[in-house]
């Protein structure tokens, strides 16, 4: 019987995770419910996704914006500390930043501007434009921001960021200066200690700041990348992919999320004799067209799949075969010599006309957005997604 359904995508509903849940079974558990319930079948390359966050809960990795000022402390000590590129947000900055502060004496806090690296605007780029400023090259402090800009406040959230952070900052006890520049080099004007809070450019950044004179060079990813009085930690990422979860405490990152996947994945061949790729995913990497935000804040999209999941897809562009290669036949005819194409189709497809514009990111990206999208980031209660299909063509 010939398919009329493509790639089907399920966010499957699964009970609150708290620390010390077994994620492994809990996963397996609610995937065989759905199935059960909802009627679908489990195939070979069916694929489970995971939210980080809810893998991070079960592993209860935390800790509070003291166990951020005792690291930050050990770190820098009384210099004053240069925080450099931060992104602008309250859910993954504003308690890392109280963190900082409370283990400072003075921050010079530097902004990106027109918007952080995730696309949260301070400033409308067309205003640059019109008052002449190049955001490259010019420098401004925060006298002669607001003197330009005035007091802008965020399009989502309705928050002037620059008087937000500076306050929290304040509220800790630390001094606090607010300068604007794009420039890494330019916080070396005012101490050699520094602190960079870009997520996807810290390693330039980093190198950057040691060739040009930093005394102490120090990411997002290096504070609580070990536990400090044991709190939670993320080895590889730090504070990187952390979220807000009480007004004293955040969520970091998973850790080692390898055996979780790679346990889920045995019990369901246990169980179903299916092979089934699975991974965790964090935000997903698309760009909002209203706010201009990009929203890949986490580090990765992925911290852990199964090795089905990777490499990246080689398809072939259905509508360019029609309007090219077999323009001049419809119908039955069409289909059969565009099945054919596919089925004899070049393993590598990087390069031919027929695969342009089908953008071969990577799968875990893809995935990852795709999921995420379906989870959201609300109250959907779906954390874990079922994903039928993906792997097909026209030819199955």
């Amino acid at each position: 019987m010939t398919r009329a359904v493509g790639t089907v995508v399920r966010g499957l509903r699964s009970p609150i995770i708290n620390q010390g849940d077994n994620m492994e079974q809990i996963t397996v558990e609610t995937v065989l419910k759905a199935a059960k319930l909802e009627g679908f079948s489990i195939e070979d390359r069916d694929i489970v996704t995971i939210t980080e966050s809810i893998v991070a809960r079960a592993q209860g990795n935390y800790a509070t914006i003291d166990d951020i000022a005792t690291d930050i402390e050990t770190k820098f000590g009384d210099d004053t500390i240069g925080v450099i590129f931060p992104i602008l947000s309250r859910n993954r900055f504003a308690n890392c930043l109280r963190g900082i502060a409370k283990g400072a004496k003075k921050i010079v806090l530097m902004l990106s501007y027109p918007s952080d690296e995730v696309g949260n605007h301070l400033v409308d780029i067309d205003e640059l434009d019109a008052k002449g400023i190049n955001p490259w090259t010019d420098v401004l402090t925060e006298a002669q921001f607001r003197e330009h800009f005035g007091y802008g406040k965020h399009t989502f959230t309705g928050v002037d960021y620059i008087e937000y952070y500076k306050s929290l900052i304040e509220a800790e006890g630390a001094t606090c200066e607010v300068i604007f520049s794009n420039n890494p080099k330019t916080i070396l004007d005012y101490t050699k200690s520094v602190l960079t809070c870009d997520i996807h450019s810290r390693v330039r950044t980093k190198r950057i700041l040691t060739n040009n004179g930093a005394e102490k060079v120090y990411g997002l990813d290096d504070v609580l990348s070990k536990s400090v009085n044991g709190s939670g930690y993320n080895e590889a990422y730090g504070l990187l992919g952390s979220n807000k979860a009480t007004e004293d405490s955040i969520k970091l990152f998973p850790n080692n999320c390898q055996p979780v996947v790679d346990g889920i994945q045995a019990k369901l061949k246990e169980l179903t004799g299916k092979t089934v790729e699975v991974m965790v995913y964090g935000d997903g990497a698309f760009k909002d067209p209203v706010g201009k935000i990009w929203e890949l804040a986490d580090p990765v999209v992925s911290p852990a799949y199964t090795t089905g999941l990777d490499g990246t897809p080689n398809e072939v562009k259905l509508k360019y075969l029609a309007d090219n290669n077999f323009s001049h036949l419809h119908g039955e005819e069409l289909n059969q010599a565009i099945t054919e194409f596919i089925q004899n189709k070049k393993e590598d497809l990087v390069g031919s006309m027929e695969a342009q514009g089908t953008t071969p990111r990577k799968l875990t990206d893809l995935i990852g957005s795709l999921s995420d999208l379906t989870s959201g980031s609300g109250d959907k209660g779906t954390p874990i997604v079922y994903i039928k299909g993906y792997f097909d063509n026209f030819t199955k």
